[in-house]
């Protein structure tokens, strides 16, 4: 397959922006790109869910990984940052786990370009 020459685009496209263009330059409905959409936001959410791998990658592009962060515990008298001199109290933060999204090598590539 040849590569095609790409645009850049000026403007951030709306999700039936993004099903449009890609129904014109494929030649497929935009009912099955739909399709392909969900069928991919739900395959992201059963490999990032609770008790599952918690990794997914879009090959070339994007990784999705979840990081698990333990609770911490309330704190008193630490030392305030931003007023050198005041003390202050931290209170505590439950459990969390966070998403985050790192680009691959072909998404970097992009930017270069």
């Amino acid at each position: 397959m040849a590569k095609k020459s790409t645009v850049a685009i000026k403007e951030k496209f709306t999700k039936t922006q993004i099903i449009g263009e890609i129904s014109e330059n494929t030649g497929l409905p935009r009912n099955k790109i739909k399709v392909v959409f969900e069928e991919l936001e739900l395959l992201i959410e059963r490999h990032i869910k609770k008790k599952s791998c918690g990794e997914f990658t879009l090959p070339g592009l994007l990784k999705v990984v979840t990081k698990k962060k333990p609770a911490q515990k309330a704190k008193k008298n630490v030392p305030n940052p931003f007023k050198p001199g005041e003390f202050m109290d931290v209170p505590a933060k439950p459990a969390k786990t966070q998403v985050k999204v790192r680009p691959l090598k072909k998404l970097k590539d992009f930017v270069d370009l």
